[in-house]
């Protein structure tokens, strides 16, 4: 069974830093997307930043890009969000997310949430501005 457990998140003021972490297990594949989606209050879900196991590439949504580095450690099977010069906007419950077996690299995180196979249970970062 696959498991997805966030931690990390917080209160921060705006221009600070906190980093997600995302435990993951029982994967059964050894190709997959695993990454962040986000849904701010009254917004929809929304895909942030994916690492591919395939290729190793990484994806970012535009609004975060040189702000959010995704990064993963394989020995203790856990995806970091770095979140850096944080933003009022960027207020959100942040979502561990993974598409498996998945052969298409990254391009999965820029498409509907229904597009994801497993997701975590998510946890709040909130910016105060």
């Amino acid at each position: 069974e696959v498991q997805l457990v966030e931690s990390g998140g917080g209160l921060v003021q705006a221009g600070g830093s906190l980093r997600l972490s995302c435990a993951y297990s029982g994967f059964t594949f050894d190709d997959y997307a695993i990454g962040w989606f986000r849904q701010a209050p009254g917004k929809e879900r929304e895909g942030v930043s994916c690492f591919s196991s395939t290729d190793f590439s990484t994806s970012y949504v535009d609004s975060v890009k040189g702000r959010f580095t995704i990064s993963k450690d394989f020995a203790k099977k856990t995806l970091y969000l770095q979140m850096n010069n944080l933003k009022h906007e960027d207020t959100a419950v942040y979502y561990c997310v993974v598409k498996g077996p998945w052969y298409g690299g990254c391009s999965v995180i820029r498409g509907p949430p229904a597009g994801m196979d497993y997701w975590g249970k998510g946890i709040l970062v909130t910016v105060s501005s």
